[in-house]
């Protein structure tokens, strides 16, 4: 079973709670809204703690160091592929243009033979909770519905 962590940055906004989701990066999602924002996360194995992947993967994905704070967890949700994401909650305030995106790399247009090189997200962006369940991965609606009832 592949398994992943990440971190759900949140913080008040003039609508109420605001979180932080990232936008997929690669040809598959550049033209996809719903269903291609996520919360920054990755994949890690056995030896290696979920809290410490969504820390290194915060880092590996956005370029800044994971902010301290409290962190409320947030379980676990299984996507669509199978896959087992674990989110852990951290207030905290993020300038969306000082991001430094990691990259990943694929083979594009598929059976091209041409490996290109593209940003694992291609844009982050601040979301109140309504909107982040418009467009994020379904099963991670979940995540923003403990986050909710963690807030009232």
């Amino acid at each position: 079973m592949r398994r992943s962590a990440g971190l759900l940055l949140h913080r008040p906004g003039d609508e109420g709670t605001e979180v932080l989701l990232g936008h997929m990066g690669g040809p598959f999602h550049a033209r996809r809204d719903a269903g291609s924002w996520t919360i920054p996360k990755g994949e890690y194995g056995p030896a290696e703690s979920a809290w410490d992947a969504a820390r290194r993967e915060f880092e590996e994905e956005l370029g800044l160091a994971p902010p301290d704070g409290e962190a409320l967890p947030l379980g676990e949700v299984r996507q669509s592929g199978g896959k087992v994401v674990t989110a852990w909650a951290v207030e905290a305030d993020l300038d969306p243009a000082t991001i430094v995106p990691g990259t990943f790399r694929m083979e594009w247009p598929p059976r091209s033979g041409r490996i290109g090189e593209f940003p694992e997200l291609d844009r982050v962006a601040w979301f109140t909770l309504e909107r982040a369940r418009e467009v994020i991965v379904t099963a991670q609606t979940a995540f923003l519905d403990r986050l909710a009832e963690h807030s009232h």
